[in-house]
Parts: structure tokens; sequence; C-alpha cells
């Protein structure tokens, strides 16, 4: 497996630069790292006492990798799930926070195991997912790539305003798609038609 820094390296080049996107709840971001992030760790990198969108613009990809590896996966303890999840669950927490963790939990319900849907990495969710692992071998990392689509699209059922992230103005897919589809085999990607028939009650 890649160590944990490049894998946060990763997850800065799929976040790209500074957006302040009003449709994005998140608000202000820069390589993923929100505005909230920042003032929850009392960042305040231009000096001025405070943690403002200044602070957002100025954060560097080194801080970026830090605030990810300490807090977004070693806080959570993503270490402790199989190395096949880590990835991914890595990736999906920097996006989604907690919610990476409970579309863990339902995708292992639905396995069979008994799990409760907490948004947190215990042992009995560590047990799960070994047990998994082991039973599915070659299919956990998919099945939970598909897990988080299919999480993406249901944000678009839910909320039109954020359905752009998950289809592109032309009906193609959007960057939340295509990022969960960089952790599916190939095999399991949609078809362009797939996609499209899966988004078209959102006009």
């Amino acid at each position: 497996m890649k160590s944990v820094e490049a894998i946060a390296d990763e997850i800065i080049g799929r976040e790209g630069g500074y957006v302040n996107d009003p449709d994005d709840p998140g608000g202000a971001t820069k390589y993923g790292v929100t505005i909230g992030t920042l003032c929850r760790l009392g960042i305040d990198n231009d000096g001025d006492g405070d943690t403002d969108v200044e602070d957002v613009k100025q954060l560097t990809p080194a801080q970026a990798r830090t605030i990810f590896v300490d807090h977004y996966f070693r806080r959570p303890n993503i270490g402790d799930l199989p190395e096949v999840l880590q990835a991914s669950v890595f990736d999906m927490y920097v996006n989604a926070g907690a919610n990476a963790v409970k579309i863990l939990q339902r995708l292992l319900i639905d396995m069979g195991h008994r799990v409760t849907v907490d948004g947190a990495i215990g042992p009995q969710t560590v047990a799960a997912a070994e047990a998994a692992r082991y039973a599915a071998p070659r299919h956990l990392a998919d099945a939970y790539g598909i897990a988080r689509r299919n999480f993406y699209y249901s944000l678009g059922d839910d909320r039109p305003a954020s359905r752009k992230y998950a289809c592109r103005s032309n009906g193609g897919k959007g960057g939340w798609i295509l990022r969960a589809e960089e952790f599916i085999s190939p095999r399991y990607h949609l078809s362009e038609a797939e996609h499209r028939q899966r988004v078209a009650e959102w006009g």
C-alpha cells in the first residue's frame, strides 16, 4: 500500500486549489480543507488573530497534507481498517466526514454483519470489516466504492444544488462520480448511458 502521506497528496490533487462555491455547504475551501476545519483547528496563516477566508487562501499543500493525515486518517482510526479499504475511506472522509464511515457500516450490515451506524471506527466496525474482507477479498473495495457512488447520487436526488457535482451540464459524469469510480474496478464503472439514465429525472 502507498504511504498515507502519498494518498493524502493524491487527495490534494483531486481537490484542487481555492474555491468558494455558494452551493457548497463547506464554504471556502483549498486542497479540500474547508474554512470550518481551519477554524476548528485555530489555524491563522496571516497572523491577524482570527481565521477567515484569507487563511484558507494562504494554506499550503504541506499544511493540507498534515491536516489530512492527522485529523482525517489517524484520528478517525482509518488505519485500523483492512488495507484494501483505507485509501477509499480516507478519500471519502476528506470529502464527506463521518459519512464515509457510515457508508461502510451500512455496507457491512448489508453484508450480514452486526454494526452500529455511528460514523466511528471502533472494534466492532474493524472486526466486521475484517470479516467482510476475509469473505470477499476481491470485492470489498469495489462494494465500498459503489456504495460511495450511490451516496453521491442520493445527495443529488435530495439537494438539487448539489447535482452539478455528480452530473456535468452536458449530462456526463460529474466530479463526484468520477472520484468514486477511481476506487472501483473498471468492470463496475457505469457506462455513460447508465449514468444518464440514473440522473434522467434531475432534468
